[in-house]
């Protein structure tokens, strides 16, 4: 993970990363290496790049299968743990879906009961639990950021849960990003939610798909439904000001390189 990601990194002269620590298709937690992570923290911050670890696709908390629930906690509690040693800002986990409607209610009171032990377990200078909405699809939990509330009910809005917010998955959602001022509109709903310090993270991606559509399909920068612009308008928002940028886009560094320079361009030009 160290000498990849670094090097990526270098490549494409990113400030921010998001690596796995752990298979991102399987329950498989893998021993560490503290020759590796202390590689790794050295080297990302003789670069000054902020490292950020996303949970496995699997993790589901709010699933009415029991031992998809008790994997995804595990996961998550490992996820945090080796957030702690490669000195990452934090950890990204998907709100997920109680699959069925009938299970809703029953899915927040698990995720109380089995996330609040793993968050009073973090320290202050632990990596942040951040919340990723999805697209909206089927019964997630976090259909639109509205229902972020219910979220951090759940978790007794403790002071170590924050968001990560996923331009593709909102305007899949329905949150007209694309529009003029929907961007600013739409961090202003976020940030009344959840609150500013709670945005900690953005995984700013375009969408293959048009406004609404409940489709997870990212898009390079300008080249999907949502356009330039909105990322211009995200940028001067003070929500965003010390949420760091992360690309989940296709491709590889020639695609990537070119979409870091073009979000450090906007960001210079709306801090003029």
């Amino acid at each position: 993970m160290a000498k990849r990601s670094i090097q990526y990194a270098e490549a494409i002269e990113a400030e921010a990363i998001q690596v796995f620590a752990s298979n991102p298709r399987g329950w498989a937690m893998p021993d560490p290496d503290p020759k590796a992570d202390a590689a790794f923290r050295e080297k990302a911050n003789a670069l000054g790049i902020e490292t950020y670890i996303h949970s496995p696709f699997l993790v589901n908390l709010g699933s009415p299968n029991p031992s998809t629930f008790e994997n995804s906690l595990k996961s998550t509690a490992y996820a945090l743990r080796r957030g702690r040693e490669i000195g990452a800002l934090g950890v990204v986990v998907h709100t997920g879906s109680a699959v069925d409607e009938s299970f809703v209610e029953s899915a927040w009171r698990q995720i109380t009961k089995g996330m609040l032990p793993i968050l009073e377990n973090l320290k202050e200078d632990d990596p942040w639990f951040l919340l990723e909405p999805t697209a909206g699809q089927g019964q997630s939990l976090v259909k639109r950021l509205e229902d972020l509330k219910s979220y951090l009910n759940a978790l007794e809005h403790h002071p170590k849960v924050g968001i990560c917010l996923d331009t593709c998955h909102v305007f899949a959602a329905g949150h007209d990003i694309k529009s003029k001022g929907g961007m600013k509109a739409t961090l202003d709903l976020l940030v009344e939610v959840v609150g500013i310090e709670r945005v900690q993270l953005v995984h700013a991606n375009d969408s293959m798909d048009v406004l609404g559509s409940l489709k997870d399909r990212h898009q390079n920068l300008g080249d999907g439904e949502i356009g330039v612009d909105p990322f211009k308008e995200m940028l001067a928002h003070p929500a965003i000001k010390n949420a760091p940028l992360i690309l989940e886009t296709p491709g590889e560094e020639p695609e990537h390189g070119r979409e870091v320079k073009l979000l450090k361009k906007m960001r210079s030009a709306v801090a003029k």
